[in-house]
């Protein structure tokens, strides 16, 4: 079920961040009392596939997850992108494979953010990790989102 704000949301449980993309998506996981976040491989996906949903659905059930949190990227004025709607479709896609609730946060420059935090790192290793360092920052500031409701 996709919830238009966290008011809604469990207040205790594992969440899962997502960072989606076309080709790779980034994925970050909580301790249960969310203290703690834990970046997970990248979800890397060949071209023409277009199971993010089901793989992601798979991530959240395996990790005992109770929410699903979708970094949504947005325009710095607040409008959709092209990539909006790409990621809207991906959450109406995992609502349908999933029963947990799923929520967005507006993710602009968690990449800028999560670079920065990684520090100097090789450019292999940067595209290797960056999207779920992404998710990272994204899952960190929805728990704060989250604690302060």
């Amino acid at each position: 079920m996709i919830l238009p704000d966290f008011k809604a949301f469990p207040r205790s449980g594992r969440i899962i961040g997502i960072d989606w993309g076309q080709r790779r998506v980034g994925v970050a996981v909580s301790d249960s009392s969310r203290q703690f976040v834990f970046v997970r491989d990248v979800i890397s996906v060949p071209r023409g596939a277009n199971n993010q949903a089901d793989v992601v659905a798979r991530v959240a059930e395996e990790e005992g997850a109770c929410g699903i949190v979708v970094g949504l990227p947005v325009r710095n004025d607040g409008t959709d992108s092209d990539t909006t709607k790409m990621v809207r479709d991906f959450i109406l896609e995992l609502s349908q494979k999933t029963d947990l609730p799923i929520c967005t946060i507006e993710e602009n420059l968690t990449s800028v953010v999560a670079q920065e935090c990684m520090g100097r790192v090789r450019v292999r290793e940067l595209k290797e990790k960056l999207d779920s360092e992404s998710a990272r920052v994204i899952l960190e500031n929805a728990i704060a989102i989250i604690n302060r409701a």
